[in-house]
């Protein structure tokens, strides 16, 4: 049932399956749990990931927001298999499940507080679309970053195209882009992908003194900054997402992106429809 006021509730009470939501004042967790698929989004992912963030929106006590994922991977992205059993040769079912990933990304842009991205293992295609959304990134050492869209009958213009040349540049967002090479966390720091890499050990250190030091920030002024510092962000993410969404829906009718995801399926073994 839909709530009649914006009051928060607590995370047993909005029995997600995909994500484990956590609150402990002044953080929220959303941490990503199909480590089986390292943590690809299906539908489900997204709608709970933008309920949990509208929830924390809600609760004052959250100050900061940490977004994390279960096992070796941050996150792999779109599940391909859900593609090819729902999404291929059916654009109209690709547009619907394209508004809750846009829907997702436009909540934890704007729930008003900071997120941090706990980039606990590997980061692949919309994964480090996610991180990107983020105000702040730590990455352990050990993981690596990677575009594959090309590869896989996709294009990452659900944040990659838009916001990879704020952070890094242009030469550097087309060769992340163009060339799908792995990009390391130590590269990823040098070129402003994330503000840190560290190691393991050290992840929580880091994110608990982030979280820390934005709990002491007034939270209206935090709100605010925060707000005009996603301008650019908003600017290209708004004129171009729609188009994307239609783009990307119509491609799913075409050879190219479907012998790319039957491809990548049969390579890994991957049950299909």
């Amino acid at each position: 049932m839909e709530p009649s006021r914006p009051l928060p509730s607590s995370p047993e009470e909005l029995g997600f399956e995909t994500i484990v939501y956590e609150k402990a004042p002044p953080r929220a967790t959303i941490r990503l749990n199909r480590p089986d698929v390292l943590n690809a989004f299906d539908f489900r992912m997204l709608r709970e990931i933008a309920r949990a963030c509208e929830d924390a929106s809600w609760d004052d006590d959250v100050r900061a927001v940490v977004v994390t994922g279960t096992g070796r991977a941050f996150c792999s992205g779109a599940d391909l298999a859900s593609w090819d059993a729902d999404y291929l040769g059916r654009p109209q079912e690709y547009w619907k499940w394209f508004g809750a990933f846009k829907d997702m990304h436009d909540r934890l842009r704007d729930l008003g507080k900071p997120t941090i991205a706990r980039i606990n293992g590997i980061v692949v295609g919309g994964g480090n679309e996610l991180q990107l959304a983020c105000d702040l990134a730590v990455i352990v050492d050990d993981a690596y970053i990677r575009h594959v869209g090309l590869e896989h009958g996709s294009v990452p213009a659900g944040g990659a195209t838009q916001w990879l040349s704020l952070l890094v540049g242009d030469r550097r967002a087309r060769e992340i882009i163009l060339l799908c090479d792995e990009i390391s966390p130590a590269q990823a720091e040098d070129w402003g992908l994330v503000n840190r890499a560290v190691s393991p050990a050290e992840l929580d250190a880091v994110v608990d003194a982030w979280v820390e030091s934005l709990a002491r920030k007034l939270p209206n002024a935090t709100r605010y900054a925060k707000h005009q510092l996603n301008v650019w962000r908003d600017l290209a993410w708004h004129q171009t997402v729609g188009h994307a969404r239609d783009w990307l829906a119509l491609s799913m009718l075409s050879g190219e992106t479907q012998d790319a995801v039957k491809a990548f399926l049969d390579s890994r073994g991957a049950p299909r429809e």
